[in-house]
């Protein structure tokens, strides 16, 4: 498919900080940078970056990947490359941005995927969402405000230092959002599911059946089956389904790709197949879909012209 499905900003582009775009990242605090791409970012889009954001003020809402979040004073959430957002906020609104590449931390560390360990950076937009407790609401603001100070500087080692206070907040992150919560699972249960996970980030629009990804992970189907039940609730069936649905949601956000051209797309026999398969699962056709996009959409624009 040829045609651009939905915006992409890559760090270069939304930085003015030539230091900055060198070193793959953007730190700086959110009031600021929304000012500059409010317009452009308010409308849905994707990144080809990590990104973070701490909102410390103001409301409205975030949409990540279809799934809408409040915004609350404390409330931090992460993105990982590939997912579509946007943003709808109410009045004046502040916090902290971090925009980084994949290469900001895989000279680093040993293990080049050391970020999957964190939930919020699955990509599953419920668990990227956190509500941080009061009693570390104080540490995280001095972690980015640390940040923020090494950013100033361009010494090359304020880039480890970065680094290091990055991973400082991951770690607290986990632990206050997911401590409690967090069942004990054996590592290698994780390292399976992540792995399936990855297999189906990169195969979905090929690999439909769950028999075909045990064969790549060396297991048997009903292994990994009951893994993902014992894990997420879920068949590994469901979460080959969830994927396709969730690209084909993604591509209806472009109105100039027709429901035909995004069934031939996701591999789809044809057309009225594609249209079952999407409203038995998602409630309503992909035509349907798209009209409910475009009301919200107008909506948003509406309201957000109001308050400019």
């Amino acid at each position: 498919m040829s045609k651009e499905k939905i915006p992409v900003y890559d760090i270069c582009s939304l930085s003015q900080d030539k230091q900055i775009k060198q070193n793959d990242l953007l730190a700086e605090r959110f009031g600021a940078y929304l000012n500059r791409h409010e317009h452009s970012l308010h409308h849905s889009h994707r990144h080809s970056f990590f990104h973070l954001v701490l909102f410390t003020k103001g409301t409205g809402s975030h949409t990540i990947d279809f799934e809408q979040f409040k915004v609350r004073p404390y409330e931090i959430y992460f993105m990982i490359p590939g997912q579509v957002h946007s943003w709808h906020f109410e009045g004046e609104v502040d916090g902290y941005i971090i925009n980084f590449s994949d290469n900001l931390f895989r000279s680093f560390l040993l293990n080049p995927n050391y970020l999957e360990r964190f939930p919020f950076f699955s990509g599953i937009s419920a668990e990227s969402v956190c509500q941080l407790p009061v009693e570390v609401q104080g540490k995280v603001i001095q972690l980015f405000e640390e940040i923020l100070d090494h950013t100033s500087n361009s010494r090359d080692d304020e880039m480890d230092m970065i680094r290091l206070l990055l991973m400082q907040l991951f770690l607290i992150v986990e632990r206050s959002c997911t401590g409690n919560n967090k069942k004990s699972i054996p590592q290698q249960k994780q390292v399976l599911l992540r792995n399936f996970r990855r297999l189906i980030d990169q195969h979905y629009l090929s690999i439909k059946l769950p028999k075909e990804y045990a064969d790549l992970l060396y297991v048997t189907p009903n292994h990994l089956n009951a893994l993902c039940q014992d894990l997420l609730g879920k068949t590994a069936g469901e979460l080959i389904r969830d994927r396709i649905l969730l690209e084909a949601k993604r591509l209806l956000t472009n109105a100039d790709i027709t429901v035909t051209e995004i069934a031939y797309h996701l591999n789809f026999q044809d057309n009225s197949y594609f249209n079952r398969f999407f409203k038995k699962y998602v409630g309503v056709t992909p035509d349907e879909f798209r009209k409910q996009l475009t009301i919200h959409k107008k909506i948003s624009h509406d309201n957000h012209a109001k308050l400019t």
